[in-house]
């Protein structure tokens, strides 16, 4: 048996123009928004543009919306996904700067800073490093937490093509991470990266 839409009576609550169920809404997707679009583009403005721009659909199309298509949580990161690589495209394909990638994440405590913040800089630099479509399977199934079956579909690709996808994202990320480590190993600045 199919598990109900737990979002459908919030979207109705929203269609019905309550307040409570708004702030809801924002309180249960901002963060995961913000994660995806600033983990896509590498940059905290653009992600809360597009965060902004998600719930703006939100807010157009919950009076109107039918349950049963699809899982709201999906049509959401699908309209997320959709927004990112608008501004991906506008950017002409330009890669990210890694140096000006911000890590949207919440900070580690103060004992951990200095380590954590070295490997966050180190994995934006790596997951700007590479191909759109590898950047975006990562995210998805990492950092978002979806299953590859969601994953797939939201990248309108077959489970196998996503799974390929993820391993040559791994190959390139242990790739680029290990250069990384060596030219740091060898006191040379890595792409990208300033000295310490």
């Amino acid at each position: 048996m199919k598990e109900p839409d737990p979002d459908v009576d919030l979207l109705a609550r929203i269609g019905n123009n309550e307040p409570q169920a708004v702030e809801e809404m924002v309180s249960r997707k901002l963060p995961r928004l913000l994660a995806l679009a600033g983990r896509l583009l590498g940059d905290a403005e653009e992600a809360r543009d597009v965060a902004q721009e998600s719930f703006l659909r939100i807010w157009n199309n919950a009076a109107s919306w039918r349950s049963g298509q699809a899982r709201f949580d999906t049509w959401l990161h699908r309209v997320a996904l959709n927004l990112c690589y608008d501004r991906l495209r506008s950017r002409k394909e330009q890669p990210l700067d890694p140096e000006q990638v911000e890590i949207i994440d919440s900070m580690p405590s103060p004992d951990e800073h200095l380590q954590a913040q070295t490997q966050s800089e180190q994995m934006a630099a790596a997951l700007a490093a590479l191909p759109e479509r590898q950047r975006e399977a990562i995210v998805l199934q990492y950092y978002q937490e979806l299953s590859n079956i969601e994953a797939a579909a939201l990248m309108e690709i077959s489970v196998e093509a996503l799974e390929s996808l993820l391993s040559r994202a791994r190959r390139n990320l242990r790739s680029y991470l290990a250069e990384s480590d060596l030219a740091e190993s060898r006191g040379k600045v890595a792409p990208g990266r300033g000295k310490r």
